[in-house]
C-alpha cells in the first residue's frame, strides 16, 4: 500500500494511482480494482464507466424474479471494448459508488490545485 496513493475506497474496491507513475508525471492513469480486476484508465474512461452503469441500470431485469441481489442480474460493459461484466444489484451499486467517489475526488483534486488557490 505504500506504492500507491488511495483515492477513494468502499467495500467492492479501490481506486488508486500508483506513486511511480505520479513521479514519472503520468497523473492521469488511475488504476481501478474491484472483484479481483483492475482497470487502468484515463479520467474520460472513468466517465464512460460511469455512463456504462447507467445503462446497465437501465436495462431490465428477470421478471418477477425474487432472487435479484443473488443472481447475476445485469451485464456491465466496460471501457475495455472486450470485456463486459455479470453483476448483481449490491456490486452494481458498490461499483456506481467506486466510480462516483473516484470523480469526485479527482474532480476536487483538481478544484482544489486550480481554482480553490485565488
Amino acid at each position: 500500500m505504500q506504492d500507491i496513493s488511495r483515492i477513494y475506497h468502499n467495500s467492492i474496491g479501490i481506486s488508486f494511482q500508483w506513486k511511480r507513475d505520479i513521479q514519472n508525471g503520468n497523473t492521469d492513469i488511475i488504476q481501478l480494482v474491484f472483484r479481483n480486476t483492475g482497470f487502468y484508465l484515463t479520467y474520460a474512461e472513468i466517465k464512460e464507466f460511469e455512463n456504462k452503469v447507467k445503462v446497465a441500470y437501465q436495462l431490465k431485469q428477470c421478471e418477477g424474479c425474487t432472487h435479484k441481489n443473488e443472481c447475476n442480474t445485469y451485464l456491465l460493459q466496460t471501457p475495455s471494448e472486450k470485456v463486459d461484466l455479470s453483476v448483481n444489484s449490491e456490486e452494481l451499486e458498490l461499483i456506481t459508488d467506486l466510480i462516483k467517489g473516484t470523480l469526485f475526488q479527482m474532480e476536487l483534486d483538481v478544484y482544489l490545485k486550480g481554482v480553490g488557490l485565488n
